[in-house]
């Protein structure tokens, strides 16, 4: 059996306001309230209710067959709170109904798994608890800041009591295998759930694109590719279409216009009508994986970002390193003196999102960091964010 596996990604960061450097040792609010609630209204109002609302008909609908699963960023429920509330509760009915799954991540989707492993588990704890205390759940499936994933994530991982953890489907590690199994990592102590991109890609980026050749992307269509994935398994293994994207592709990146929720509202209807295709939570891998799992190996971190799905996108150029390489060593004097009242604000900039500003690649990968933006250059960014860092700085150094 084929079993389609959505997740969602759901996050917005804190931006940055325009902080110059006149506003060092004079303004410690770094943070540009109004244009952060203005975007978590806006995306609300396209994305979030319309899909919730939608998401939980096609639960009722289909009587417990129909399921999704969703990694919530911690500032992200924190904004719900401040700017609309009526999202969180949105989530909670749709946590109530048992077919939604809730993942683990790093609370302010960060890159500390990179950098500072104390800091990476803290936040993974920070995020785990506000999951128990808005929905009452205990999340086994943990899904890193942009699917970052290595071999020595997969370990801190299993010491906190995961068991699944999903991450892209990067065709130098698969090679000649198919992301449609699951596998274990190096060590064999936890499983993996690979993106299957390419389809993922047509919802999430190409289903508007008048140019693409397989426009318009329709449901009969999507279901016969689909159906050819699983020509070559003939043994009665299940198999796994993971199908992983931001949130916001419905009514936000994909107006509502095109489409899109039409698409989703008529997929699970054609899924279920054929009996080798259902739908499972990330988690139900584990008993749903009748085979004995592959083991893979990721030596040095992947992504689900840009064509080479790496970490480039958030650590490529001079301006990314240094700006995320002070940071850290800000964070660990910040802890190392005590200074608990600069902590929050120093674990808001370590929001990836700041450093995908910054990046500077061009063509295809370029025009989609550049819509993400709020800035006008990545230099802009840049400078915004390292002005933060020296009025921080200022700060911990104060008596």
């Amino acid at each position: 059996m084929l079993n389609f596996v959505f997740y969602f990604q759901v996050h917005q960061p804190y931006r940055l306001k325009h902080y110059r450097v006149l506003d060092i040792n004079r303004n410690n609010n770094y943070f540009d309230e109004k244009l952060n609630a203005e975007i978590m209204q806006k995306v609300s109002r396209k994305c979030y209710l319309p899909a919730n609302r939608l998401i939980l008909k096609l639960i009722r609908q289909h009587e417990g067959k129909f399921k999704v699963a969703y990694s919530i960023s911690g500032i992200t429920i924190e904004q719900f709170k401040k700017y609309t509330p009526e999202v969180l509760d949105s989530f909670k009915e749709l946590a109530a109904t048992g077919m939604v799954e809730f993942l683990g991540e790093t609370y302010y989707h960060s890159l500390a798994s990179l950098y500072d492993t104390e800091e990476f588990l803290e936040q993974l704890q920070q995020h785990r608890n506000m999951i128990d205390e808005e929905f009452g759940l205990n999340p086994t499936v943990f899904r890193n800041t942009e699917l970052i994933y290595q071999d020595r994530l997969s370990d801190l991982i299993y010491e906190e009591g995961f068991k699944v953890i999903l991450t892209e489907g990067v065709d130098r590690i698969l090679k000649w295998r198919s992301p449609l199994y699951s596998y274990k990592n190096y060590s064999k102590t936890i499983s993996l759930l690979l993106k299957y991109y390419m389809l993922s890609d047509d919802i999430a980026f190409r289903f508007s694109n008048r140019s693409w050749p397989e426009y318009p992307l329709t449901v009969d269509k999507f279901i016969n590719w689909v159906n050819h994935l699983t020509l070559s398994e003939r043994s009665g293994k299940n198999l796994f279409l993971n199908l992983f994207m931001d949130y916001e592709t419905f009514g936000e990146h994909q107006w509502e216009e095109t489409g899109i929720f039409e698409f989703i509202a008529n997929l699970p209807s054609a899924v279920l009508q054929h009996s080798h295709l259902g739908f499972a939570h990330p988690s139900q891998c584990y008993e749903l994986s009748n085979y004995q799992q592959e083991s893979l190996s990721f030596p040095d971190p992947v992504s689900w970002a840009d064509q080479e799905r790496d970490v480039s996108a958030w650590v490529e150029n001079d301006m990314q390193q240094n700006a995320i390489t002070t940071l850290y060593e800000l964070l660990r004097v910040i802890k190392s003196k005590g200074r608990n009242d600069l902590l929050e604000q120093a674990r808001l900039l370590t929001t990836s999102d700041h450093f995908y500003y910054m990046c500077t690649k061009y063509f295809q990968d370029g025009d989609v960091h550049k819509y993400f933006s709020p800035y006008d250059t990545p230099e802009q960014a840049y400078i915004y964010f390292i002005n933060a860092l020296a009025d921080l700085e200022e700060r911990i150094n104060e008596q």
